[in-house]
C-alpha cells in the first residue's frame, strides 16, 4: 500500500495542447505524488504524445480507456485505481488549465481534516476569470438551482477539482452513478453528503481553458438540468440516494470514461 500517497488523475480527450505543460508542472508541484492520465482514446494522440514525454518519469502513468465515453466514467475508473494502488487520497482536475495546480497542496493540507475537499469558486476568496458576465450569471444560479433542489450545503457542487480520502473513494464506489458527464460531479457530492462524509472547500480561481475546444454539449446540458431532480426525487423513494449507472456497466467503478 502507497501509504500517505496521493494520485492526482486527469481526465482527458484531446488535449495533446495542454498535457506537456500540465504534466510538468503537476510532477512539480506535488512531487510525492503520482499522476495518471485518464484519456478516452483521444484521436488526436494524446496519450502516446504524454507517454513519449513522461514514460520514463515512475511517477507517471495513462490509462487509456476504450469503450463508451464519459467524464463520469473516466473518473469512476480513476476512483478504482487509487484504491487498487493502495492510495491514501486521490486529486482530480481537468486538463485545460482551468484548474490551477499550485492550488494542489492546498487541497492536501485541507484533506487532513475532511473527506471531500473542493476547489471553490464561490466560497470566500474564490471566483472565475475570463468569463463573460453572462456566464458567470449562468454558473451562479446553477449552483444555486442544484443546492435549493438537493439540499446540498456546498457553494460549489460543479467543480471538478476535488480531493477525496480513500474513505471517501471507497464510499462513492460502493455505490451506484447515472451520470456520464459533468452531472457526475453534482451525483457524486450529494452522495458523499448522504453517506455523511465531511465536506470542505478552498478557494480557486477559475480560468476558462488555454488550449482545445470545451466539451460541453447539449446533451450533458440537459444531464444537468435533470440530475437535482432525479437525486431529490429518489430521496423521497427511497429514504436514501442509491446512484445507479445501468445494467450494462453495472456498479460504479465498472464502466469507461472521458468528457
Amino acid at each position: 500500500m502507497n501509504t500517505d500517497r496521493t494520485l492526482i488523475v486527469v481526465p482527458t480527450y484531446n488535449e495533446r495542447g495542454n498535457v506537456a505543460a500540465l504534466v510538468a508542472e503537476l510532477l512539480e508541484v506535488a512531487p510525492a505524488a503520482d499522476v495518471c492520465l485518464l484519456d478516452d482514446n483521444s484521436p488526436d494522440g494524446t496519450a502516446d504524445y504524454a507517454r513519449e514525454l513522461f514514460g520514463a518519469d515512475p511517477r507517471f502513468s495513462v490509462l487509456r480507456r476504450a469503450g463508451a465515453r464519459g467524464y463520469g466514467r473516466s473518473l469512476v475508473d480513476g476512483y478504482r485505481r487509487a484504491l487498487d494502488g493502495g492510495y491514501a487520497r486521490l486529486v482530480q482536475l481537468d486538463a485545460d488549465f482551468s484548474h490551477d495546480p499550485r492550488v494542489i497542496p492546498a487541497l492536501l493540507v485541507a484533506s487532513r481534516g475532511a473527506d471531500v475537499v473542493i476547489g471553490s469558486r464561490y466560497c470566500a476568496g474564490g471566483g472565475v476569470d475570463n468569463w463573460p458576465l453572462g456566464r458567470r450569471l449562468l454558473s451562479r444560479f446553477a449552483n444555486r438551482y442544484v443546492c435549493a433542489i438537493t439540499g446540498l450545503k456546498v457553494h460549489d457542487t460543479t467543480s471538478g477539482f476535488r480531493c477525496y480520502t480513500r474513505r471517501a473513494l471507497s464510499r462513492l464506489l460502493e455505490g451506484r452513478v447515472a451520470a456520464e458527464g459533468y452531472a457526475f460531479l453534482v451525483e457524486s457530492a450529494h452522495h458523499a453528503h448522504r453517506e455523511g462524509l465531511t465536506i470542505a472547500e478552498v478557494p480557486i480561481t477559475f480560468t476558462d481553458r488555454r488550449e482545445g475546444q470545451s466539451k460541453m454539449s447539449r446533451a450533458v446540458i440537459f444531464e444537468s438540468v435533470l440530475m437535482p431532480w432525479r437525486l431529490r426525487f429518489a430521496r423521497r423513494r427511497t429514504g436514501s440516494t442509491e446512484l445507479g449507472m445501468g445494467d450494462e456497466t453495472g456498479r460504479l467503478g465498472d464502466g469507461a470514461a472521458g468528457r
